[in-house]
């Protein structure tokens, strides 16, 4: 009987199922993700690509992630407002994204929240820096460079609206290669003042 390559890819009935059983429960994830987010909210994404990973490489104590956001909800609209550069960001300036999108499993294997201890002042100033920020569209920093503000890379946007929001430096602690000072991923939500609230796989 003879056999070919259309016969060895096509799927099967069952194998079809099982995906949609998959989209099912990896967009169940995300709504239940969802209905958990308050304005200010860390989200985190593990990214599928071989950048994605080079960056997770970065975190010291935690490699899972390999982006990141802040939550703002405005007018009932849940965003996630991120610094990101590359094919998906061409014009390299902030970006505010639904977080279906942000989580999105064709492009990740998981995402997490967590949740920053501000007061009630803290959280309208970190409001205010995210809109600010967003405003002034900034652009992605390729240097990698925290003595600037005319660009900043995820962690460093995420860094520099906290810190500000919070007027304490040592709020969120900095990673250290040789003499070079950066923010890594996993420093924004390994510290004392983070607690996770949701963490998925897909």
């Amino acid at each position: 009987m003879p056999f070919s390559c259309k016969d060895a890819v096509s799927e099967s009935p069952s194998a079809i199922a099982r995906f949609r059983a998959e989209q099912k429960a990896d967009l169940e994830k995300i709504l239940y993700g969802k209905s958990l987010l308050k304005d200010g909210d860390l989200v985190l994404r593990t990214g599928n690509d071989f950048i994605s990973l080079t960056l997770r490489q970065f975190s010291v104590h935690n490699k899972t992630y390999s982006h990141c956001g802040i939550v703002r909800i405005i007018d009932g609209k849940i965003y996630v407002y991120n610094a990101i550069g590359g094919e998906d960001n061409p014009n390299a300036r902030l970006r505010r994204d639904s977080f279906e999108a942000f989580c999105n499993p064709e492009h990740n294997t998981g995402f997490g929240i967590f949740r920053y201890s501000l007061t009630q002042v803290q959280f309208g100033r970190l409001d205010s820096m995210v809109d600010l920020y967003y405003k002034l569209r900034i652009k992605f920093d390729m240097k990698f460079d925290l003595k600037t503000d005319s660009a900043m890379y995820c962690a460093e946007f995420v860094y520099k609206a906290v810190t500000r929001a919070t007027e304490d430096s040592s709020f969120i602690p900095l990673s250290h290669i040789g003499d070079f000072e950066y923010v890594a991923i996993d420093n924004l939500f390994l510290n004392g003042h983070t607690k996770p609230v949701y963490q998925a796989k897909f």
